[in-house]
């Protein structure tokens, strides 16, 4: 859980090098893993483990798509 707050940073500050529409759907994904992650707490905690990691991937894999086809730059 720590490493989803942690990730939630990443999130909200990139609005820094990605357009403001991109922002809330980037928010929306880690929201869907907060929501996973409250979910899968008591029933699979070593799952939750790997939220955060998939979270952060996620992230750099949209930030780099979208600096690359879609020009987005700081």
């Amino acid at each position: 859980m720590v490493g989803l707050v942690s990730c939630f940073f990443l999130y909200v500050v990139s609005g820094i090098v990605t357009p403001w529409w991109a922002v809330p759907p980037l928010l929306v994904v880690w929201l869907i893993h907060l929501v996973l992650a409250l979910r899968w707490f008591s029933t699979r905690p070593y799952a939750v483990l790997l939220l955060p990691v998939s979270a952060v991937v996620l992230w750099f894999a949209v930030i780099i798509a979208g600096g690359a086809w879609l020009g987005w730059s700081a």
